[in-house]
Formats: C-alpha cells, structure tokens, sequence
C-alpha cells in the first residue's frame, strides 16, 4: 500500500489480530460485530475483547467505532491496517504455493506466522514476483495497494437447488484436513459444481465435480465452507 494508506505507528499481533478478525466478521455490508463473535474467532475470553476493543477505540486515531453492548465496527484507521495485514497473508499464501510448492493446506498457518513482520519492500516484491495475482490459493480477493478488493458476489454452495451448476469462487481456509479432502475430490477455486442431491434433515449433498461422472459426498458442515458464482 501506499505511504498515504498506510498506519503511522507498526501494530502488535494482538492488535493486528482483532483489526483482521472485525473485518472478516463485519461482511458486506458492514455491520456491528458482537464481542461473543470475537471471542470465539480468537478463542478467547469476551472480558478480554471488551477490554482490548476500549483501548483500541481510545488510541489516537481510533482503530474501532465501540460502544459496550452495541458491538464494533473498524474505525477508518483500522480497517487500513486490517486490510494491509489481509494483503500481506494472501500474498505469502500465493507465494508459498505457487513458488515454494507448499500444498494449500499448509499454507494459511505459515502465513499467520509472517504476516505482521514482511517489511513493504518484501511485501512488493513478492506481488511483483507473482504477477499482482488478485485472488489467493482458496480463492480469497487480494486488497490491492490501495486497500481496494475485487468485487465479487459469491453465494453459499448450499443455496443451491438440486440441479443447479456453479464455479467454485472460494473456499474456507481454517480447516486444513477438510483443504485435503477438497483436494482429494478436484474441488478448487474455479471448478464447476453440480448439485445433484441434498440428503434429508440437513444431510449430505451428492455433488458432480466438473465433467466426472462420479458423484462426490460432502457433509453439511463442509458445504458451508465452499462459496460459488452462478454464471
């Protein structure tokens, strides 16, 4: 990102880690985000998001918008820094997996481990590296320098109706066994789903994968994990 864009003063993890977290929980639109909802994305104790979002609201410029009871929104400061660290984790995703041949499931957690210290340099150099990719190995939109993201509409995989064919835009990146069994099933950023089959009382789906005459199963919880485009 830009000089003008960027934070003035270097931020902890801890501090970085709320400012992610608020962003990825507000969606879009934007909305209020509770501190249970931190709580349990950090897994941490909600006395300790109360206390740690009262002191980022009161640092000067405000990283948060907070008022107890009402939940969180990231203050203008905030949601720069926020995105520079998205930046910075979804560049070194694509730069393990692409240069250094780390399987997608390795990579989310050696990029939670480098994203707070590449320096801006580095950080350009990788993007140069790779070709100013817009979109990480799962799928996820890169901010570009200017904190700006490709647009996209992605809508849940299970809002499909049986039928109903879609590309896969995106998928979760928590999980990294539930990465290897999508793998294991040719299910990536790109492919073309088909539902062919939800089981009854939130079952499995029977899914077609691409062409393959082969029907895929996956469980309800995995479904909520993969996002598509209709086209």
């Amino acid at each position: 990102m830009t000089d003008a864009v960027r934070t003035q003063a270097p931020a902890s993890e801890a501090v970085d880690d709320y400012l992610k977290a608020i962003f990825q929980l507000s969606g879009h639109p934007e909305r209020q985000v509770a501190s249970n909802e931190i709580a349990l994305h950090l897994s941490i104790t909600p006395a300790s998001v109360t206390n740690m979002l009262q002191k980022l609201a009161a640092q000067e410029p405000p990283l948060v918008i907070y008022k107890k009871h009402h939940g969180v929104k990231l203050a203008k400061a905030g949601k720069r820094r926020a995105l520079e660290i998205i930046r910075h984790h979804r560049l070194i995703e694509t730069f393990l997996h692409q240069v250094l041949d780390y399987p997608w499931d390795e990579v989310h957690q050696e990029a939670e481990r480098l994203e707070h210290f590449i320096s801006e340099r580095f950080e350009e150099r990788i993007a140069a590296k790779l070709g100013h990719p817009k979109f990480d190995p799962h799928g996820h939109a890169i901010p570009a320098l200017d904190g700006s993201l490709p647009s996209q509409e992605p809508q849940a995989f299970a809002m499909l109706r049986p039928g109903q064919s879609a590309n896969v835009s995106s998928v979760s990146d928590n999980d990294p066994e539930m990465l290897r069994y999508l793998a294991a099933q040719g299910i990536r950023p790109g492919v073309r789903l088909t539902l062919s089959e939800q089981l009854p009382f939130q079952g499995s789906y029977r899914v077609r994968v691409g062409t393959s005459s082969k029907l895929a199963l996956l469980s309800h919880s995995l479904v909520q994990s993969i996002f598509v485009t209709i086209k």
